[in-house]
């Protein structure tokens, strides 16, 4: 008996802790982040202003760190900036007191995160900046800091209750995390960064596919079924088959697009007269076929073909579309999207 209540106080005491509702608990943590959250959107100055500037003038790197959570928060944001066309990298304060410092060069932009501004790790980071004139953005939550006092371009966030005890860094790191991003988006803007510019920089996963324009599926250069308007449908059946499209892409002597022709052009043709195959192309090809840019995104090439029941698009570059430099068929716009 004694070697079992032990075992049943054990079993008791999980079953307690199961039914324990923490709902309510992770419900306040949102709330007091939401409620910092509000207090630094109220907070936006001319100094955010100062800061996108800041950055969109460095003619280098952004340097960006922090301590303890901060530097975690510091490491996320030089990866946003990065994915976003501006070069950034994340350092570790520790380290700059060991020859880190070394990385930081004149023409870079130093962007400090601390709650307190007074951590011990910053302040070589700190006097290095200052004796050397590079740009210091701090992000802080106290004035009487030293981290404030020596910024150049200071983004105070606004003291708010942490989660935990009040004292977990979690509220704080939020809102450093949020003011972040948000220089990181203005600067976004700021050099009307694209979808496109952003896929360069993802070129894998599902977002890269969502982002892939008809440049990069098109059939191009000498795979194109190329035909000179005035060749026969006989001569035009040897490329049609050869290249294996199923079309065929008329020019006339400029080489400029002048119409398109399907191998069900060619199948009604015959059914109509069985001579078909001695006549010119330009006969019975379709004018001024449907074309578009070769920026176009994929998935907007897809609803185009689907929208004129088509199975085929003439690619040309920038206005010039008489020129066809490719061929987007609807099965390699499917392929991607299945693979």
């Amino acid at each position: 008996m004694n070697l079992i209540l032990p075992y049943l106080k054990t079993i008791y005491g999980l079953t307690s802790l199961m039914k324990k509702n923490f709902i309510d608990i992770g419900k306040n943590v949102i709330d007091l982040e939401i409620k910092g959250l509000k207090k630094l959107k109220k907070n936006f100055n001319s100094s955010f202003n100062q800061a996108v500037n800041a950055i969109t003038q460095c003619q280098s790197k952004i340097i960006i760190a922090g301590v303890g959570k901060s530097g975690l928060i510091a490491a996320k944001l030089a990866a946003t900036f990065s994915s976003v066309g501006t070069p950034s990298f994340n350092i570790s304060a520790s380290d700059c007191s060991h020859g880190d410092l070394g990385s930081i060069t004149k023409k870079d932009l130093v962007i400090l995160i601390s709650n307190s501004g007074n951590s011990e790790e910053l302040k070589n980071i700190i006097k290095f900046t200052n004796r050397h004139k590079i740009k210091l953005i701090g992000i802080v939550s106290k004035k009487n800091s030293i981290l404030y006092k020596a910024s150049d371009i200071r983004l105070l966030i606004p003291e708010s209750q942490e989660a935990g005890f009040g004292i977990v860094p979690t509220t704080s790191t939020t809102m450093q995390l949020a003011i972040g991003d948000a220089l990181a988006i203005s600067v976004m803007n700021y050099k009307k960064f694209s979808k496109l510019d952003f896929k360069k920089f993802h070129p894998a996963g599902s977002l890269s596919k969502k982002l892939k324009t008809a440049e990069d599926l098109m059939t191009i250069k000498e795979k194109i079924p190329f035909i000179n308007e005035n060749e026969i449908i006989k001569d035009g059946l040897k490329v049609l088959n050869s290249k294996k499209l199923g079309v065929l892409i008329a020019r006339n002597s400029k080489k400029e697009t002048t119409g398109i022709f399907t191998d069900g052009d060619i199948k009604r043709a015959i059914q109509k007269n069985s001579e078909i195959l001695k006549k010119r192309i330009k006969l019975f090809m379709t004018k001024n076929p449907i074309s578009i840019e070769k920026d176009t995104l994929a998935v907007k090439a897809l609803s185009i073909m689907n929208e004129k029941k088509i199975t085929c698009l003439c690619i040309f570059k920038k206005n010039n579309k008489k020129k066809t430099i490719g061929i987007l068929h609807i099965h390699q716009i499917l392929e991607t999207n299945t693979n």
